[in-house]
């Protein structure tokens, strides 16, 4: 942000006539939820209306999916209401009949009971049908949810590990998440919703209709200006927020930076309080002032709108009265057509909103099925030949490429490995190693080349049963919030209590974190997360242990460790190498770029810009004249104590 309080400026200029110079502060991109924002703005209402049938259609389609019972029960009991509603009109046009009719008030009284008994048997059977209409959509909504989540996350969980390096893939998961699950329920409860006000209207006029026909055209006429003024008001709010989008965000994140407890410090040092303060009052001061606005161009759109329905009503009111002046219409029908024209205004207002909401939960709806359709092509397909471990694994000329990107990550490299061996992966930043070491995993697929375990071809073997044998342990933690116990076990999360491997403890103490466990407040059954009631945090060394252990206790053929001690201090990564170099029955690749600790590593990879440049043993590559020997002298020079400066010579 570019708009600076500066020393000496008084708080007080800030009021409502400062404007503020957005053109100067960089552009936001749109969020997520505001993916189709422009392209709804631009739609008119009776655009939307034209797409209205292919809507409901979908809509309806995913309740029919989600449940058929409450799908039915929903939708029919509505129309079951809208009957009811009709029955109710008629009767009432029978008891003012008779009330009006000539005659004793006891007689009238008396022949009218009958058709109020039915009115009022109407009215409760409409609201009972209503109640029990509103129930089963409610019902919907929980299942809907439940079952658009359950289908979103296996999706996310099962996609190869490469689509979250594609830009596209993560944009379109996030605007999936974030907007497009919520608009499944949305999109059938306002399909129920416009279905609901439209069989209102219709049931309505269809009373008008048997009552008097002619009366149906001054149901419309009193109608159409109330609902045109709905809609101009809701989209006159809609382009307004559209137009302050931008400036609203700035001020959530002006917000975030003011009260959080992670930026809290950092505030304090910088004595930035000043500058966040005097950028939120221009923020907030050019909203205010669009607020107001807002509100004076809707009130004058209201104003008119009141303004035209009273002239309509004016209107309905005179024909009315000329019908009933000349004999066209009794005065029972007439009182009936001043009913229905109340009922069939709210229905009416409910059908229009319902459209206006559903096109838009359609289009973010939209966002999610075509997710969906995208993570099924990122899919590895289950199955594939059965795999019970490895002895070899071989690279032949594999090369990985990211999405978006000129070079390869890896390029054309061959090695070979086994089970029993410590390798090191070494070279600078972005050299590949961390993309290599998942190629030997199998948890990338190289874009050229092929990855053979035991002589297989790691594409055609069942993607579960080989990621079974893989272990990472890594720099780039999660703090997932479990006890310390849980994350542990969750390394192996389906071993039986007494099955093979080491136990939770064991794994906790060959990752030096079983003494820092019993520490902790409630041992193992600490909860690891502050938002929580009696939750605790470990430091980054601490959580890097329990990672540690948790890698450990998964006991895999294949264990990938990236930079696992980069929290850790001296003693605690001493006794974590010490104990991967006892285990000789796994292949362990290790990225480090302490190089003192590939020292004993049985061979050692140096890469360069996605290619294998030299490989060997320590000492074959010191003895060379090569990258290895240039970075470890580098480290090693660190450590080397310095001779003492000379003495300064002072004149006399």
């Amino acid at each position: 942000m570019q708009t600076v309080t500066r020393p000496g400026q008084s708080s007080d200029q800030n009021d409502a006539s400062d404007g503020v110079d957005e053109s100067a502060l960089p552009e936001l991109e749109d969020p997520d939820w505001m993916h189709h924002a422009r392209e709804i703005a631009q739609t008119s209402f009776w655009a939307v209306a034209r797409r209205l049938p292919r809507l409901v259609r979908e809509a309806i389609g995913v309740a029919w999916a989600t449940s058929r019972r409450d799908t039915v029960a929903s939708i029919g009991l509505n129309i079951a209401a809208g009957v009811m509603t009709t029955f109710g009109l008629l009767a009432t046009t029978t008891v003012l009949t008779e009330l009006f009719a000539a005659g004793p008030t006891p007689d009238r009284v008396r022949a009218a009971l009958p058709a109020l008994l039915v009115a009022a048997a109407a009215v409760m059977a409409k609201g009972g049908l209503t109640i029990a209409a509103g129930w089963a959509q409610a019902r919907l909504v929980p299942q809907i949810n439940y079952r658009v989540e359950l289908r979103m996350f296996e999706a996310t969980t099962a996609v190869e590990l490469a689509a979250f390096d594609d830009a596209g893939f993560a944009e379109e998961m996030d605007r999936a998440r974030d907007r497009g699950m919520r608009e499944a329920a949305s999109i059938v409860d306002n399909t129920v919703n416009l279905i609901t006000g439209v069989v209102g209207v219709l049931a309505t006029a269809a009373a008008v209709a048997v009552i008097q026909p002619i009366l149906l055209p001054c149901l419309l006429l009193a109608a159409v200006p109330e609902a045109i003024t709905a809609v101009r008001i809701a989209r006159r709010q809609y382009l307004n927020l559209l137009a302050r989008i931008t400036r609203r965000r700035r001020m959530w994140m002006l917000a975030t930076l003011m009260a959080n407890r992670h930026t809290a410090a950092e505030v304090r040092a910088y004595q930035m309080r000043e500058f966040l303060l005097g950028e939120y009052r221009r923020m907030m001061n050019a909203e205010t002032e669009a607020d107001l606005d807002l509100v004076r161009s809707q009130t004058t759109t209201r104003v008119f709108g009141a303004s035209v329905a009273g002239l309509a009503s004016f209107a309905v009111y005179a024909v009315l009265g000329g019908l009933l002046l000349g004999g066209w219409v009794a005065l029972a029908a007439a009182a009936t057509a001043l009913l229905a024209l109340q009922t069939a205004h709210s229905s009416l207002g409910i059908a229009v909103f319902a459209t206006n909401s559903l096109y838009e939960d359609a289009l973010y709806y939209q966002d999610y099925r075509d997710f969906l359709e995208r993570a099924r092509g990122r899919t590895r397909p289950g199955g594939g030949q059965p795999i019970d471990g490895f002895d070899v694994i071989e690279l032949d000329r594999v090369s990985l490429r990211y999405p978006d990107t000129d070079n390869p990550a890896v390029d054309e490299v061959s090695l070979t490995v086994r089970r029993g061996q410590v390798i090191a992966l070494v070279g600078e930043n972005g050299s590949g190693k961390t993309t290599l070491a998942k190629l030997i995993a199998g948890l990338y697929q190289p874009t050229s080349g092929t990855i053979r375990w035991d002589g297989a071809d790691t594409a055609e073997l069942d993607p579960q049963l080989l990621g079974s044998h893989v272990a990472v342990m890594t720099q780039d933690w999660w703090k997932f919030p479990f006890t310390a116990g849980q994350n542990i076990l969750i390394g192996r999360h389906d071993r039986p209590a007494n099955g093979p491997g080491p136990s939770m403890e064991d794994a906790a103490r060959a990752a030096a974190a079983h003494d820092m466990v019993l520490e902790l407040p409630y041992g193992y059954d600490t909860l690891l997360d502050r938002e929580f009631k009696n939750g605790h945090d470990l430091s980054g060394g601490q959580w890097q242990r329990l990672v540690a252990a948790r890698s450990l206790y998964r006991d895999a053929r294949l264990l990938v460790c990236d930079e696992p001690s980069a929290a850790l201090d001296a003693r605690a990564e001493h006794a974590m190498f010490q104990h991967l170099r006892r285990h000789p029955d796994r292949l362990i690749v290790l990225i480090t770029h302490r190089l003192a600790n590939v020292r004993h590593a049985d061979q050692i990879y140096v890469m360069r810009e996605g290619r294998l440049v030299q490989q060997g043993n320590h000492e074959d590559l010191m003895a060379q004249d090569g990258l290895y020997r240039e970075l470890f002298d580098l480290q090693a020079a660190g450590y080397l104590a310095e001779s003492p400066p000379a003495p300064v010579q002072r004149s006399s």
